[in-house]
């Protein structure tokens, strides 16, 4: 009995032993696997007032002190494509900006279908902490297969794998972090408030711009509250962006925008650039460190989640507030509603306005859009809005903003009708033409048998072309008034008087689509 013992309790010191040795040997090669996914906590900000002199050596003590946790970022991605070379530049004269060079490697001209390249970039990016955790565009990493960071300091040879913790499109954000041991202690940036950042105030930005490694410039902050109304190509639902005449050029991408005491107040995005331009002309735009840094705790799980509620939203008419029953232009039209989302199932209607959310009062567009991203999928809120000048209140359960599935609408793309086939009536002071359905038409914009007025096309620079009106749309109601013929919408229309604003509801694509039109 006591030799079996005996025997159970050796072996079990034996486990004992390899479990420990293989744990000092795993220790010592550094074998044990390190978890990339982590909640991380919001960075502190330094919100205290910026002041004190501005001196020969301020600008040199920022750079010093800030190079070394800004990192270049090279990217390799595959493509399916014969040309021989190719330079992207991102938007041209819109603005939404130049993202890093990509060039790509030379393939031999055949007959054979498109076969796979390599496409290679440049970007910046900047620590966040000692973990090796990285702050950089989305646009820099996304779609890529391979990164690579190189740090302050190091051999340009000298470089580090990375693989991405999470993206953000609609602050073209991305936390990245670096894979490889550093047998050193890395450098981290520190945030300021870019709430603070006023027009005039001084800027430093760092960057790789066009391949040439931690290039500093230095301006001043231009604009604030830069967004999709000036900046084309920008989704309204993001964030207001910073405008800065530091010099930002492709490579700089991702960088750091620094305030006068080294912190960290925006993320190098975008320039302005002349169509073909390829570099700086003075007007740089960055997203606001705020922004991302409510998002960090999100982005280092893999995912940013957002509400929507499904609708297209535009800005209060002021010559139509009599006739939508308001008293302010205070609120946000509801233009659309997306079939099955959370504004339809709730009773939300186009022409409809809303003037308060979750029992916050609605100022501005800009104010719904991000009250309803802000909020968990899943909430019931509350909103109140107006409808034919009545009040009303409705529950909305928000949906999950799908940015990567997100259907896009706009005009289409097939045959339109025909004008040579009918007359189209003409109303004065909009700059509409109107003609009846027929079977060509009914067809070529694919109308399903809908009733109303046809638009037949939208004379430029009219009231209805800056109510975005467009040939294929089909009016069915007037104010109060429902329209299932040329003659009843050209005598509605005929009826507005000069300078009146006429409600206009169209079917477009099979979705109900609200406007307002002021009379010429």
């Amino acid at each position: 009995m006591s030799r079996r013992r005996s025997t159970v309790f050796y072996g079990l010191l034996i486990v004992l032993a390899s479990v420990l040795a293989g744990m000092v040997i795993a220790s010592r090669l550094d074998l044990a696997p390190q978890s990339l996914a982590q909640t991380l906590a919001t960075p502190a900000t330094n919100s205290a007032p910026l002041a004190g002199p501005v001196d020969a050596t301020t600008f040199r003590s920022i750079a010093k002190t800030v190079s070394p946790a800004v990192v270049n970022i090279k990217t390799e991605s595959k493509q399916r494509s014969q040309d021989l070379f190719e330079f992207f530049g991102g938007g041209g004269g819109g603005g939404r900006g130049q993202n890093p060079d990509r060039f790509s490697l030379p393939s031999p001209q055949s007959d054979e279908p498109p076969r796979e390249r390599t496409v290679r970039a440049t970007g910046t990016g900047f620590i966040i902490n000692t973990a090796g955790l990285i702050l950089t565009n989305n646009h820099v990493v996304e779609g890529t297969s391979v990164i690579k960071v190189s740090l302050y300091g190091e051999d340009k040879e000298h470089e580090y794998s990375a693989k991405i913790i999470g993206r953000d499109p609609l602050t073209d954000s991305a936390l990245i972090q670096i894979t490889d041991k550093v047998d050193h202690t890395l450098p981290v940036t520190k945030f300021g408030d870019s709430d603070q950042m006023e027009p005039g105030d001084w800027v430093m930005a760092i960057g790789n711009p066009f391949g040439l490694a931690h290039t500093v410039s230095v301006g001043v902050i231009s604009g604030i509250g830069r967004g999709s109304d000036e900046i084309d190509g920008l989704d309204a639902r993001g964030p207001k962006y910073l405008q800065t005449d530091a010099a930002i050029n492709p490579g700089n991408s991702g960088g750091p925008l620094l305030n006068l005491r080294g912190e960290v107040v925006g993320i190098n995005t975008a320039i302005y650039s002349e169509a073909g331009g390829q570099g700086n002309i003075g007007i740089g735009f960055a997203v606001p460190i705020n922004a991302v840094r409510d998002l960090l705790p999100q982005l280092s799980t893999g995912k940013v989640t957002r509400g929507r509620i499904g609708v297209g939203l535009d800005v209060v008419n002021p010559s139509a507030l009599d006739e939508l029953g308001l008293k302010s232009r205070d609120g946000a039209v509801i233009t659309t509603v997306i079939p099955d989302s959370a504004a339809s199932r709730a009773g939300v209607k186009a022409g409809d306005v809303l003037t308060s959310y979750n029992g916050k009062p609605v100022k501005r567009v800009e104010d719904l859009m991000q009250m309803v991203t802000a909020t968990k999928p899943g909430t019931t809120v509350q909103a109140r809005l107006v409808r034919d000048r009545q009040e009303k209140t409705v529950n909305l359960t928000v949906d999950e903003l799908d940015l990567e599935n997100e259907g896009r609408g706009g005009r289409r793309s097939g045959p339109e009708p025909k004008e040579n086939k009918v007359e189209p009536e003409t109303t004065r002071g909009f700059g509409l033409q109107l003609g009846p359905v027929t079977a060509e038409a009914e067809t070529a914009c694919q109308l399903n048998g809908a009733k109303g007025a046809l638009i037949y096309s939208v004379d430029i620079e009219s009231p209805a072309s800056r109510a975005r009106l467009q040939k294929c749309d089909m009016i069915v109601r007037i104010g109060k008034q429902s329209v299932s013929s040329t003659s009843e919408a050209a005598d509605a229309l005929q009826k507005v008087p000069a300078r009146g604003t006429a409600l206009i509801w169209v079917l477009r694509q099979g979705r109900e689509l609200f406007v307002t039109m002021t009379k010429e």
